[in-house]
């Protein structure tokens, strides 16, 4: 079949003006229709990195029970040298995340890897906590107990490990941005009596799509919402700007201690 003379002519002069404008107009719009998509699953890809490194320190924490009677590890000594998530020689000298407790019980890196989700947000070099990677340890009451905050809770004495929080993604609302920060504070801190004693700043971070990732002491990890953000700020930061706040019930300190009754 013999081409017509217009169609042969078109196709050596290419695409017409219009033509490249409709289609850079169809491309644009695909890229504003899809980024929200591609954003939204790298962010639930990271989610699911950093639930993941949740699950494992549950499991090296259950570990180090196992190796010392029953007990978890402590949030620290009572010179706050060595901490669960690090070591140092001085109290002036940066924490190595090679030397915590749970150190031997992290695979060959003996360190704990940095939330994804938590580097989204940090700006620098902002944390004088390095080594935690993001997340905080239930020190209160599963790292210490009021009684005595260098002795952590037997395994067995948690009666519902599947609502008492071991860890979370935390972070600590500074001067500028967040940094790093080991603890996931509860509502108030606790005399040695157990007696609530006032607020303390809160750490748990909903940087997962406005939700905070929890590990539970039964080693399951959920995504949850707010119970409220901002408090007590001591360092000038905003935690309610950077969305830090606490989940579940305030009474009795919720879900962060172990004998608490819904």
């Amino acid at each position: 079949m013999i081409p017509r003379a217009d169609t042969a002519r078109r196709s050596r002069e290419g695409f017409t003006l219009m033509e490249l404008l409709i289609v850079g107009a169809v491309i644009a719009l695909l890229v504003v229709l899809i980024s929200p998509m591609v954003k939204e699953m790298l962010i639930s890809g990271m989610a699911a990195k950093s639930a993941a490194t949740l699950r494992q320190l549950v499991a090296a924490n259950g570990c180090y029970a196992a190796d010392h009677d029953g007990s978890y590890c402590p949030a620290q000594e009572p010179r706050n040298l060595v901490r669960w998530h690090g070591g140092r020689s001085s109290a002036a000298s940066p924490f190595d995340p090679a030397k915590g407790f749970l150190a031997p019980y992290l695979g060959g890196s003996r360190q704990i890897k940095t939330c994804p989700l938590l580097q989204n947000v940090l700006k620098g070099s902002q944390s004088f906590e390095n080594g935690s990677g993001g997340y905080g340890y239930n020190a209160t009451y599963i790292g210490g107990t009021p009684a005595d905050p260098y002795t952590a809770i037997k395994a067995a004495n948690i009666p519902s490990p599947s609502r008492t929080i071991m860890f979370a993604t935390t972070a600590f609302a500074r001067g500028v941005g967040v940094q790093e920060y080991p603890y996931a504070e509860p509502y108030q801190w606790v005399d040695p009596n157990g007696n609530l004693s006032g607020p303390l700043q809160p750490s748990v971070h909903f940087r997962a799509q406005g939700r905070a990732l929890i590990a539970w002491c039964d080693g399951h990890v959920t995504a949850e919402l707010p119970e409220r953000v901002g408090g007590s700020d001591y360092y000038q930061g905003d935690s309610k700007q950077q969305v830090i706040g606490w989940v579940g019930p305030e009474r009795d300190n919720g879900y962060w201690n172990p004998n608490f009754q819904p």
